[in-house]
């Protein structure tokens, strides 16, 4: 199927804040595609498409959504399968690598990962994601400020406030992959 126009496919999302729903519902009017959680997926239901686009948020470094993949990748190896992760930090390429290396084993190791940033909403949090999130601030906090990665800034930045940075430039690769642009 490479550099064929996939015109049926689905999106599979999880999504904890709102942010990976937001860019699923995008790419559901961009492609055209039905969309729907995977806790509400069947696998019959989706191994009926020819592209399958999983939309998962990253926390704690593992993709939300990954288990749909992994116990159905027997069934789905023969699609067209992307997976778009959303995190808040900005993203380069060391991070994706890093992201692909720690969720993307075995039969999901040659799936494309395409990556948008998401949102940061302290006011959405449940208790245990704000404890956890406040617990990586005062750790990161005692390093030097010079010496923090990207990912390390934009926690530190967005610590107390609500952060939106989803936007649709960030499907651009993902649209290019299953050639609808």
């Amino acid at each position: 199927m490479p550099g064929q126009r996939i015109t049926k496919g689905i999106i599979v999302y999880q999504s904890k804040y709102g942010a990976t729903k937001k860019y699923a519902e995008w790419l559901q009017v961009m492609t055209d595609y039905p969309c729907v959680e995977t806790s509400k997926a069947t696998i019959n239901e989706v191994a009926q498409y020819d592209a399958i686009v999983l939309c998962g948020g990253i926390y704690a470094s593992g993709i939300s959504g990954l288990s749909f993949l992994k116990k159905n990748m027997d069934k789905l190896k023969n699609k067209k399968l992307a997976i778009l992760c959303i995190g808040a930090s900005p993203c380069d390429e060391d991070a994706l690598t890093a992201i692909r290396e720690h969720n993307l084993k075995g039969d999901l190791r040659d799936i494309p990962l395409f990556y948008g940033r998401g949102a940061w909403n302290e006011s959405k949090m449940n208790f245990i994601d704000k404890t956890l999130c406040r617990m990586l601030q005062k750790s990161v906090a005692k390093k030097d400020p010079d010496t923090y990665e990207p990912w390390m800034k934009a926690l530190m930045c967005a610590a107390g406030q609500d952060c939106d940075w989803t936007d649709k430039k960030y499907l651009i690769p993902l649209m290019d992959f299953l050639n609808l642009c």
